[in-house]
């Protein structure tokens, strides 16, 4: 993955509690770690806390990483859609610089307040924080039916 483009900002800490049977890190806590970097990337981009993961591309774990490395999240968006935000990911050692996991799609949808896809309007990527939701995010209740 060519990862020029993709800004390294989310870092975590292997601990015991994140590893599995073979003593290094679960897939699992990886995995949910990713998906909630992707949300707050997504809110960051659409400027709304309701965006949900809509689609998750094959994951390829390239190498793995033991208690006490360090590890670093990267995200980038790499398209726009009316309702939705797609996203690429890459997982790296700190120490090594070797990468642990890649997936090429990420996609999020916009959600309006009646808990439905809902256009954003937005068609680039932004490096400030000019959309970041200006309160607390509040459940959506889903319609009935």
């Amino acid at each position: 993955m060519d990862t020029g483009d993709i800004t390294f900002h989310t870092r975590k800490w292997v601990r015991p509690e994140d590893l599995n049977a073979n003593g290094t890190l679960f897939g699992g806590s990886l995995l949910r770690w990713i998906d909630e970097e992707a949300a707050i990337y997504a809110i960051v981009q659409l400027g709304n806390g309701h965006a949900v993961t809509k689609y998750m591309s094959e994951i390829n774990f390239v190498s793995s990483a033991q208690q006490g490395d360090l590890i670093e999240m990267g995200l980038t968006a790499t398209a726009f859609g009316r309702t939705s935000l797609t996203m690429r990911a890459e997982v790296r050692n700190m120490f090594t610089r070797q990468s642990i996991l890649t997936i090429e799609k990420i996609v999020f949808v916009n959600m309006g307040t009646d808990g439905l896809p809902a256009a954003h309007g937005y068609t680039e990527i932004t490096y400030d924080r000019d959309r970041v939701p200006s309160e607390h995010i509040r459940p959506v209740v889903a319609p009935e039916g």
